[in-house]
């Protein structure tokens, strides 16, 4: 009798609490956005997987010794995976639509209005009793709203650990739900006649243009932000190995094993933060609603910034490619393709989307560098 109640005790069932079944619920809902509908399944699906290993009793998946405590602290409390990720997308990026139009640089720099907007916000959050938010932790909830999951994860690393999980998981989900909220607050904000626009075919992109560029980037940000550099540099690198064309190998291990196999455990060390005891608080409620209005707001002021460009030009700037200026590459622009094919069926404005969508990836890593030199 004592052993069946020794073996009962050690079951899940009578050491599950209600958190960790709502949880292991929450991670279900993932798994299913990732699969059914999939919102981001790349980073989805580990991350909703690694929400239910993280909150089974008893299993000690988070405990020192467990395999998700080791992926979260030698990847993810160094800032290694997320730097490694953005070795990859550097390797993925074509610079051309952003070299042939560099004005778009601005529209790029403008959408990251929403993440400072947003570092006031969380700020303000402290009035109302139950948050309690540090300029370090309003910093790190802000750079959601540049919609880059990896630079949100490096910047919450190094400036608030303890909300990782909900940080990520806003960030990476208004970057899967970009063609559900961008469209309305870009047709809210641009007439008809604007969306019609038409735009002119970008020039050639030498390939000595391309190879500078990435090395032109670094340059910058080691002279003015050296806290930049960590993302900017590995960003080059692998924008770099592509570029040169003499680095074929290395360039595809970056763009497809490398980016692959870092993605899993990035998505498993985001899903261990999610547990219980961690994640159901009043503070990742406002850290949900936060994410939402600095995208919205990043959205916004991307938009209203290529209206300015489209003005100043006499027209002959399409306004929608304004809300590409966030950083979910390539997404952003497929959406504003879309909404623009809406209004005129022949007005591709993929390629003029993403010089701002490239531009905002470097907005979001400068506005990373910044607020780590400010509050780090």
């Amino acid at each position: 009798m004592e052993g069946l109640t020794l073996l009962w005790q050690e079951t899940g069932i009578a050491n599950f609490t209600p958190g960790q079944i709502g949880m292991v619920c929450v991670g279900l809902i993932l798994l299913y956005l990732a699969i059914a509908k999939k919102f981001e399944p790349l980073l989805l699906l580990p991350i909703g997987f690694g929400a239910v290993l993280a909150n089974i009793p008893n299993a000690g998946f988070n405990d020192e010794g467990g395999i998700l405590y080791y992926i979260f602290h030698i990847g993810v409390e160094t800032g290694v995976f997320p730097l490694l990720i953005f070795m990859g997308v550097g390797a993925l990026t074509d610079f051309g639509a952003l070299i042939a139009n560099p004005r778009t640089l601005l529209l790029g720099a403008a959408a990251q209005f929403g993440i400072f907007a947003t570092l006031f916000g969380a700020i303000l959050l402290n009035l109302i009793p139950g948050f309690e938010f540090s300029i370090q932790d309003a910093a790190a909830i802000a750079i959601i709203g540049g919609a880059d999951g990896p630079t949100a994860i490096f910047v919450a690393s190094r400036l608030a650990p303890d909300l990782l999980g909900a940080i990520a998981v806003a960030a990476y989900s208004y970057m899967a739900l970009v063609p559900i909220i961008q469209p309305p607050i870009m047709r809210a904000l641009t007439s008809e006649k604007e969306r019609q626009i038409p735009m002119g075919q970008l020039r050639a992109v030498s390939r000595k243009e391309k190879i500078v560029f990435p090395l032109a980037v670094l340059s910058l940000a080691i002279l003015f932000l050296p806290a930049a550099t960590p993302l900017v540099g590995m960003f080059c690198l692998g924008n770099l190995m592509r570029e040169s064309g003499v680095v074929d190998r290395l360039s595809k291990a970056a763009q497809n094993e490398i980016i692959n196999i870092v993605t899993i455990m990035l998505g498993l060390a985001v899903g261990s933060k999610l547990s219980a005891d961690k994640f159901l608080t009043v503070e990742t409620l406002g850290i949900l609603l936060l994410g939402a209005v600095a995208f919205s707001i990043g959205t916004a002021s991307g938009v209203l910034m290529a209206k300015l460009m489209s003005r100043l030009s006499g027209g002959k700037i399409n306004p929608l490619i304004g809300a590409a200026g966030v950083s979910a590459v390539p997404m952003a622009a497929r959406v504003v393709n879309k909404v623009g094919l809406e209004s005129n069926q022949h007005n591709f404005l993929l390629m003029h989307a993403m010089g701002p969508n490239v531009a905002g990836v470097l907005g979001s890593a400068v506005a990373a560098g910044v607020l780590l030199a400010l509050v780090g």
